[in-house]
């Protein structure tokens, strides 16, 4: 079932990171434990939503429409920065551009407002899982997801996740990716990534021709 989220009103918040960090636990996509995915009491930082933000997505787990592309598998954790507990219920709000760098509702993509976007509560072990495919690049950005958290109904995280330039560099030698070389700007020349984007890498595993990439977003709820 597909239904749409009202998120009118909220606005992204400017914040910091805490520097302490402590591993507690783990899932497996779904809910069984992996090593890869521990929890860390650590703030994420917060970035800027950025230009291309609609609201009204739709509460969904696929959001790629069909559209082309290395299959990603996202596997996002929401827990207190404060007690490094899972947040059950809180809403995980996504958008990026498409394997072209093409982002819906805007340019060449304006004749959808969907494609590449999506809500997901957490269960009760604060985890989100969407599968969508890994972001094209556009002029100025290195590649990146953005996201918003929100928890009680208040906005508590603004940010964005990255990768790292030597996966992009493989990812990128397959098509549709491979069309369009020459990609402008990579994660040290990002001025948004040199603002805490090391923090909000995302950990990367490989599964069959695909992806999934996992982290754990500490936040003030």
């Amino acid at each position: 079932m597909i239904e749409r989220i009202s998120r009118g009103g909220f606005v992204a918040r400017a914040g910091g990171l805490l520097g302490a960090a402590a591993g507690l636990g783990a899932w497996r996509l779904g809910s069984r434990a992996s090593a890869a995915d521990t929890i860390s009491c650590v703030l994420t930082p917060e970035m800027t939503e950025g230009p291309y933000y609609l609201s009204g997505e739709k509460l969904r787990r696929n959001i790629t429409e069909g559209r082309p592309g290395t299959r990603l598998d996202l596997r996002l954790s929401v827990v207190d920065a404060q007690t490094c507990k899972a947040i059950k219920g809180a809403i995980v709000d996504i958008w990026h551009a498409d394997a072209v760098g093409v982002y819906s509702g805007f340019g060449s993509g304006a004749s959808s407002r969907t494609f590449m976007r999506g809500v997901q509560r957490t269960d009760k072990n604060g985890l989100a899982i969407f599968r969508t495919v890994y972001p094209g690049w556009y002029q100025g950005r290195t590649v990146h997801i953005h996201l918003k958290v929100w928890v009680g109904g208040s906005d508590v995280h603004t940010g964005q996740l990255f990768f790292s330039d030597t996966l992009t560099d493989t990812v990128y030698k397959r098509a549709p990716y491979s069309r369009r070389p020459n990609r402008t700007t990579r994660n040290a020349q990002d001025m948004i990534y040199s603002s805490g984007g090391r923090q909000s890498l995302l950990r990367m595993r490989r599964i069959g021709s695909g992806y999934v990439g996992s982290i754990t977003m500490g936040v003030n709820r």
